[in-house]
């Protein structure tokens, strides 16, 4: 098999199929694909948003490609702390009077997604930058069709203080223009939506080069629509943002090795949860038995009380990284859960909407690539047609905190795109969208595969549980009865009807090392693919 690729949007996978087929390599594919999932899934992510990816070569190169975004100059740590009206049971962040971090220009962060493929491309593609973008160019001047996902998406219906999706697209007179028709109605499954504007903006960052987003004329042009509408991004924020790269964290899990993101990324905590539950034979307790997601959702909650307590971006807030991962750690944590000492979680978290792709082709070359706008702002600047991200949302509004908004600086994000070897072979490779829910679902995946034995597909499709404080949620296929005994046992239940419910979309990728073959499995929460040739 020459390659692997698996996401969300079936038009992004069937284009890095083809660049894998074309004889361009993993990340040469993933950038491909990423661009297209822009144009596709126009709200999940885009040129204006951000993300992260973890890349292992098979010349043995492992790194991070660190792509956040980052608060604006104009920002400061107080300039929210007084319309705070609270922050969401369910890790969607924070909601604010006027919901001025969450809609609208006050949510943009510096993006990063464009520099973010420039860095992998330059450092690791055999394509070249305008190959990248020829697919999401042609998609995009022919007008995509619209998928059952995406039209669900917009249809979202807000609930207590989180706005529906309907208002997001509505948001701004350009996003109402490419979104909705003449008489305000939205666009249906099946047909074709034209963005015009999307497809001139991409070409002129294909012909001038990643930097035009943020040095060119299309970046000056930019910056000044921010500011003219209050934004706190700036021409020279746009001009100055720099990808962080980066060693990924590596640690061991049961004699392999699992390489994934260092903070502010969510890779940490998804590995201090896998160093707890070491401590045990979770196969042997059966999966999502009483036993295992006792265990397996107090290591969780564990994990979760670190990540927001001490994590946050490393350029302004010392982060211990070493005492997160180590033995003492896992162990201290291990020894309270099995105590049934009670302990709380402060959080800190971001929201859902996001997307992955996980590509590995026949060289061994393997990328896990997730990449975000947040929830999206509703924001479109006249003329451009790409929605700008809302990450604002997630940064602390509480000054004096490790997360605290400060000009330039990133907020932690759950995206952990994750990697995992065994004597020195590529074995796995996954990444999710879905907020703080990622570290969740990558971890029980990962667990699936390594400890489970289950192929990708049975790994994605097994029913899943989120705890990240008190409260556990699971989708209604853990029966009634594990749940009752959870609840007896101190969880809160959140009462989830849905078989396939809101959580992180797993996109993994399998390599039997013997032999070379992979399988994939796209997440069957939402629409997708795994697709090889």
């Amino acid at each position: 098999m020459g390659g692997m690729v698996v996401a969300p949007q079936i038009p992004a996978v069937e284009s890095g199929v083809g660049v894998l087929r074309s004889g361009g390599n993993a990340i040469d594919a993933a950038v491909t694909a990423a661009f297209v999932q822009m144009v596709v899934d126009p709200q999940m992510c885009g040129i204006g948003g951000f993300g992260a990816a973890t890349v292992r070569t098979a010349d043995g190169t492992e790194i991070c490609i660190d792509f956040n975004g980052t608060a604006g100059s104009k920002a400061t740590p107080a300039m929210w702390q007084d319309i705070v009206i609270e922050q969401d049971w369910t890790g969607y962040g924070y909601h604010l009077k006027g919901q001025v971090n969450d809609i609208g220009y006050g949510s943009i962060m510096t993006p990063g997604t464009v520099a973010g493929m420039a860095e992998l491309l330059e450092r690791f593609g055999t394509i070249t930058w305008q190959d990248a973008l020829r697919d999401a160019i042609r998609i995009s001047d022919e007008g995509y069709v619209v998928t059952p996902e995406l039209w669900r998406l917009w249809n979202t219906p807000g609930y207590g203080l989180h706005i529906a999706f309907g208002e997001r697209i509505r948001a701004t007179e350009a996003s109402r223009a490419i979104y909705t028709k003449a008489d305000g109605s939205g666009y249906i499954p099946g047909e074709r939506l034209m963005n015009p504007d999307h497809t001139r903006t991409l070409q002129r960052l294909a012909e001038g080069g990643p930097r035009e987003f943020y040095e060119g004329a299309l970046a000056r042009e930019l910056a000044a629509d921010l500011t003219d509408n209050g934004s706190y991004v700036t021409a020279e924020d746009l001009a100055n943002y720099t990808v962080h790269v980066s060693e990924p964290i590596r640690i061991s899990y049961r004699g392999q090795t699992v390489l994934t993101n260092p903070p502010a990324g969510g890779g940490i905590c998804m590995a201090e949860t896998l160093k707890i539950v070491e401590h045990e034979d979770i196969a042997a307790l059966g999966l999502n038995s009483v036993e295992y997601i006792d265990l397996v959702g107090h290591a969780m909650k564990a994990a979760y009380a670190d990540w927001y307590g001490h994590v946050a971006d490393p350029r302004f807030h010392d982060v211990p990284v070493d005492m997160l991962l180590s033995d003492e750690r896992a162990g201290e944590w291990y020894a309270k859960i099995k105590a049934g000492e009670q302990f709380s979680v402060p959080r800190y978290p971001e929201a859902p909407t996001t997307t992955n792709v996980t590509v590995v082709d026949d060289a061994g070359n393997a990328i896990a690539l997730t990449h975000s706008l947040g929830a999206s702002s509703g924001v479109v600047s006249p003329g451009y047609g790409f929605t700008w991200n809302n990450i604002m949302n997630a940064a602390n509004p509480q000054p004096g905190l490790p997360n605290s908004i400060a000009p330039g600086k990133a907020r932690i994000t759950g995206m952990c795109p994750t990697i995992v070897l065994r004597d020195g072979e590529l074995v796995l490779a996954l990444g999710a969208p879905g907020g703080t829910r990622i570290i969740t679902g990558v971890l029980q995946v990962l667990l699936n595969v390594l400890d489970h034995g289950l192929s990708p597909v049975e790994a994605v499709s097994a029913p899943r549980f989120d705890c990240q404080g008190d409260l556990l949620d699971c989708e209604s296929r853990i029966p009634t009865w594990v749940k009752s005994e959870l609840a007896e046992r101190g969880f809160q239940i959140v009462p989830n009807p849905a078989p396939y419910g809101n959580f992180a979309l797993v996109q993994a990728v399998t390599r039997d090392p013997a032999t070379g073959t992979l399988r994939g499995g796209a997440d069957p929460r939402s629409g997708g693919a795994a697709m090889g040739f």
